[in-house]
């Protein structure tokens, strides 16, 4: 059974603590990234991709025995949040804070790579950190980048710890691990005239005053349901801050969630419909932002987290709903991996993910390390190769 020394585990917590006071969002995560091949190098990696999909990096730790590629993903972005602590290693960087744990998340994987010091019996294991997880934009870009077929895995496994549970439990899901989200931006055109004359102009008010009561009642079910969807109006604007202008421009941002891709699509679907009813003679555009698909745990890797926890003589919670929060690992599972996401308790009175004074607990360095070695040493045991 691999475990870590208590010297690893203080180097892995000091280095969690560096991360967390140099914090880099979505899409500007360069100096993070030469610290993880730093990291990397110094862990013995064999082979190191960098700038996949923006700054993402992957590093291959292979036998000399043929057998499955095995993927651990964890994340390199923060968040665009100002941190609210008294931390000696809070965020150095104003406005911006690892408010969602992902400082822990790469410390745990960078446990996995020392670890790795003693290769797998067969196959290969790549540690990917990938960029851009916030925004839904990063799994996408890295499987898109050329590189990615050299990578690609048949098992995929990523974890995100979970405030409110028990410190250490690790919670499953069977199937939908995490919701589907994204954001929906709606514009409209018309033409402004003279607030005297309102008739000379179009105003896209009705239209948006309609859309704006009709899109929440497409909610349906709860978590718990199948066909569970969630339409939320986040923003609404109409014309200018003006009492001499007759609006001509609008917009409404709204955030659909759902537990399912189709119902997603519904929903979608649905949306645009009664978009294409509006008055020809007001223009309309869509755009999506934060696109997250459905999080879906296969079966047999599922199965393999289950027989990993049970090894380490771990809490296992058996989670009877996803979380309604999203994840872009779901790309993986489509991209075809067998793949599964897992929650790490991180305490029951540990702040919320994205919370100001919110901080990764250290404690789960080692828990979640050593987990994820246990998981890939059960895997092969598995899968005596292709």
């Amino acid at each position: 059974m691999r475990t870590l020394t208590a010297e690893q585990l203080a180097y892995l917590t000091d280095v969690r603590h560096a991360l967390h006071q140099h914090p880099e969002i979505s899409g500007e995560e360069e100096q993070t990234a030469k610290r993880i091949v730093q990291e990397l190098t110094n862990a013995g990696a064999d082979r190191i991709w960098q700038g996949l999909g923006g700054y993402g990096v992957a590093a291959e730790f292979k036998s000399d025995q043929p057998g499955p590629t095995l993927l651990f993903r964890c994340e390199l972005d923060a968040l665009p949040i100002t941190e609210k602590s008294e931390l000696a290693y809070r965020s150095a960087c104003h406005g911006k804070g690892h408010l969602c744990g992902h400082d822990g998340h790469m410390s745990i994987v960078l446990g996995v790579a020392l670890g790795l010091a003693q290769r797998p019996s067969h196959g290969r294991v790549i540690l990917l950190f990938q960029p851009a997880e916030e925004t839904g934009a990063g799994a996408q870009a890295v499987i898109s980048d050329p590189r990615w077929p050299d990578i690609r895995p048949d098992y995929a496994f990523a974890y995100h710890n979970a405030p409110g549970r028990p410190l250490g439990e690790v919670g499953i899901s069977d199937g939908t691990a995490t919701c589907a989200s994204r954001g929906m931006q709606i514009n409209f055109h018309g033409k402004s005239s003279h607030a005297a004359k309102p008739e000379d102009g179009v105003s896209p008010g009705s239209a948006m005053a309609d859309l704006m009561q009709t899109i929440p009642t497409l909610s349906s079910g709860s978590i718990n349901d199948d066909d569970y969807g969630l339409c939320t109006l986040t923003y609404a604007n109409l014309g200018r801050p003006t009492f001499g202008v007759a609006p001509g421009e609008g917009e409404l941002r709204v955030t659909l969630r759902s537990k399912t891709d189709d119902r997603m699509n519904e929903m979608i679907s649905t949306i645009q419909g009664l978009i294409d009813e509006v008055d020809p003679v007001i223009t309309t555009e869509v755009h999506w932002h934060d696109v997250f698909p459905a999080g879906t745990n296969q079966v047999q890797s599922t199965d393999i987290s289950r027989v990993a926890v049970k090894k380490r003589q771990l809490t296992l919670y058996d989670m009877p709903n996803p979380m309604s929060w999203s994840e872009d690992f779901g790309h993986f599972s489509l991209d075809g991996a067998n793949a599964t996401m897992l929650f790490l308790g991180a305490g029951t009175d540990q702040p919320q993910l994205h919370n100001p004074d919110y901080d990764f607990p250290d404690e789960l360095i080692g828990i979640g390390a050593e987990l994820l070695l246990e998981i890939i040493d059960t895997t092969l045991a598995n899968d005596t190769g292709k």
